[in-house]
């Protein structure tokens, strides 16, 4: 069974629709990129799909769950981190968490080790009695994450998980995620950053303007949005311009363009063209150092993906 599935859902605000017809699912254990610039819907899903919302049209379910009539079921069983942590200033981290144990029915025993193991694990437990308001962005992203998984929850909605972070900090905070994810928890990951979500992500929507534009394994979405593949041609100096005007003719070869002198990037209908044309170049003494194959990342699928979509908009 799915862990979340919608179909047509739906939501309108006075200024306009804000999810326009969405229907996805999220499988046990997977990391969803839910993708998209500001304003495509993303946080409008997260509401939607923890029954801060209601739905205009469509359905949607949460481990089984009707989020709209059961949505004290789903914010039982799923963790949120925000963009912005929401902690109580004037508590400790300790405090933070074991007064959110408490609203959630755990004892004082029960919220205070959980609390403590979570503070350990994530290497604040030297600073689990200290006020919240001295945090760094690090520290307070690392108590709202112990925060969010306090009640050990099945799912994890994270808006912006590095948000504010410096280098080090995002590193820690995603091999947490990863981690997470390894262990069997379904995560849906909202971020702007592309490099993470390419890192975590088993699959990936993007949103542009309420709509779903693309939705599917990053690795599926290159091979529809391109034909063939990419192969940087790396070659001894001033060989690039002799080499363009021999490849041309290749059998294979769709595209190419001279980067420089002495590199070309070529668009092949597969991977054994490559050997021919290696074979092509060394055969006319044109010397040859690398031809490194670059798959599409998922930031290249959600750059294409988000530019098609401003032009079809555009023309409509």
């Amino acid at each position: 069974m799915n862990v979340i599935e919608t179909e047509g859902l739906t939501r309108s605000f006075p200024n306009g629709i804000a999810l326009d017809h969405l229907t996805i699912d999220v499988r046990p254990g997977e990391v969803l990129a839910l993708l998209g610039p500001n304003g495509a819907g993303k946080t409008t899903t997260v509401r939607l799909l923890n029954g801060l919302l209601r739905p205009d049209e469509g359905i949607a379910t949460v481990l089984g769950f009707d989020p709209t009539a059961e949505g004290d079921e789903v914010r039982r069983r799923t963790g949120v981190l925000t963009e912005n942590a929401g902690l109580d200033e004037r508590l400790t981290a300790l405090e933070n968490l074991v007064y959110t144990g408490r609203m959630r029915s755990m004892t004082v025993a029960d919220a205070t080790r959980r609390a403590g193991e979570l503070l350990e694990r994530f290497g604040m437990a030297d600073r689990a009695g200290h006020q919240v308001q001295g945090f760094s962005t690090g520290q307070r992203k690392r108590v709202a994450l112990a925060r969010a998984l306090l009640h050990e929850p099945e799912v994890l909605f994270l808006d912006e998980p590095t948000s504010g972070l410096d280098p080090v900090a995002t590193r820690e905070v995603v091999a947490l995620i990863a981690g997470l994810a390894a262990e069997g928890r379904t995560v849906v990951l909202c971020t702007h950053f592309l490099g993470e979500a390419g890192r975590l992500a088993h699959r990936m929507a993007v949103l542009h303007r309420g709509r779903l534009r693309a939705w599917g394994r990053p690795e599926d979405l290159a091979a529809q949005l391109w034909t063939g593949l990419e192969v940087t041609l790396e070659l001894g100096t001033g060989a690039a311009p002799a080499a363009e005007h021999l490849l041309g003719g290749i059998e294979g070869v769709l595209a190419l363009r001279r980067i420089n002198e002495e590199e070309i990037v070529l668009r092949i209908t597969e991977r054994s063209v490559t050997a021919r044309v290696v074979a092509a170049l060394v055969a006319h003494e044109l010397p040859v150092l690398a031809a490194t194959p670059r798959v599409p990342s998922l930031e290249d699928v959600y750059f294409e993906v988000v530019h098609r979509a401003e032009g079809h908009d555009g023309q409509a």
